[in-house]
């Protein structure tokens, strides 16, 4: 290995210590014991480990800016539109400006010169500019854990999504749905991996079959129809419709309109409330084209990642297993419960008003951004993990019969 290649991650490594420690410990900063620091030290000389120089630029003077990584799709979303305007407020309020990379990224080291720290949201591993941006030689804050196999960042603001599906499907269970079935987003990255694997745990611990259709990340209100409209024919049982991207819920909704499915609280006996699924006007198709990140993907089918969330497979129990209808209860009328995972203008503006978790996305790229500035201020230790929280509006497209 020469002295061009090797970086922190190849010293932590070999030294078997974390990224952060090596900064410490080749800085001559930080709380590392001298017999460490000492290892560290040894073990970079002998991989020829030279630092990066405009990190050592930046460890001089500050830059006054910290920079913003977006995924590809997040122009055209509201949901990052929204956290990039919390974390703009929120850095200007320790006297940063805030800088907004390109999608594609750019090599850690100019980066580095341009900023004092940087943001990384909903980092994904096929991402190929996410490594050099955690690598870049400056404290990396990243919404949502990255699981890729680069060097880890600085710290980390998670929610538990987890828990926020686990949320809706209870939720759609008591009011009635006995087969629900999540429109799970495709790609590796921590939000899509924990809604996939959640669906399947949920499913088998309550003996419930919960059908999986895969849709890309970014998933406009087209897919989200022809995916609704495929997985009703192929399951006309299926009751309730969770929809991943938040602005698929029009498309969800036109799909049930156009089966003749009524979407409001099902009864027992399959009976449903008064709300008749109605198309989403071109305003909320317009206002609700959002989702929590972007990738290309076909409704149905195998998502690419080899883990769970094929189209069509089922989690939990079967029609006969217990929490199963046993027999199809999708007719024209029947009842269909329709939730989001994302609150946006498209599940508040639709008609009828859609069930969604509101992950406060202000308020997210607002605690994003106070975490890099404590790291940066010395406010707060490097791999300091902090907790977003979320709540789950419940709206009239899942509402008890009255």
């Amino acid at each position: 290995m020469t002295s061009r290649t090797v970086t922190l991650l190849d010293v932590a490594r070999a030294a078997g210590v974390s990224k952060s420690t090596v900064s410490d410990a080749l800085q001559g900063s930080g709380r590392v014991a001298e017999a460490t620091r000492d290892r560290v030290r040894a073990v970079a000389e002998e991989l020829g480990y030279r630092p990066n120089s405009a990190a050592r630029r930046l460890r001089r003077a500050s830059t006054g800016a910290v920079g913003l990584h977006l995924p590809a799709t997040a122009t055209r979303l509201d949901y990052y539109m929204n956290l990039a305007f919390g974390a703009v407020e929120r850095a200007q309020e320790d006297g940063l400006d805030m800088v907004l990379l390109a999608p594609s990224g750019a090599a850690g080291g100019r980066i580095a010169s341009r900023v004092d720290g940087l943001l990384v949201i909903d980092p994904e591993p096929g991402d190929s500019a996410v490594p050099g941006l955690l690598d870049a030689g400056v404290p990396v804050v990243t919404g949502e854990r990255y699981l890729g196999p680069a060097t880890g960042p600085s710290g980390a603001v998670v929610c538990d999504n987890a828990a926020s599906l686990t949320a809706l499907l209870d939720h759609v269970t008591e009011r009635g749905a006995r087969r629900p079935a999540l429109l799970a987003p495709s790609g590796s990255s921590a939000w899509a991996t924990a809604l996939r694997a959640t669906a399947g745990s949920w499913g088998r611990a309550h003996g419930v079959a919960v059908t999986l259709r895969t849709v890309p990340f970014a998933a406009t209100p087209a897919e989200a129809e022809a995916a609704t409209r495929a997985l009703l024919a192929a399951d006309p049982a299926v009751d309730a419709v969770i929809c991943a991207p938040d602005g698929s819920a029009p498309g969800v909704l036109r799909a049930a309109a156009a089966l003749g499915r009524k979407v409001g609280a099902i009864s027992a006996s399959g009976a449903s409330s008064a709300h008749e699924a109605s198309g989403a006007s071109s305003g909320s198709e317009a206002r609700g084209a959002s989702s929590r990140s972007g990738e290309s993907g076909e409704s149905g089918g195998n998502d690419g990642t080899g883990r769970a969330g094929e189209g069509g497979r089922s989690e939990g129990g079967g029609p006969g297993s217990p929490g199963g209808t046993g027999a199809a209860t999708g007719p024209a009328g029947a009842g269909l419960l329709v939730a989001s995972c994302v609150d946006g203008t498209a599940t508040r503006g639709a008609e009828p008003p859609v069930t969604a978790v509101d992950l406060h996305p202000t308020a997210y790229g607002r605690a994003c951004a106070e975490l890099l500035c404590d790291i940066l201020a010395g406010r707060a230790a490097p791999d300091t993990v902090r907790r977003h929280s979320w709540s789950l509006e419940t709206r009239a497209s899942t509402e008890s019969p009255g």
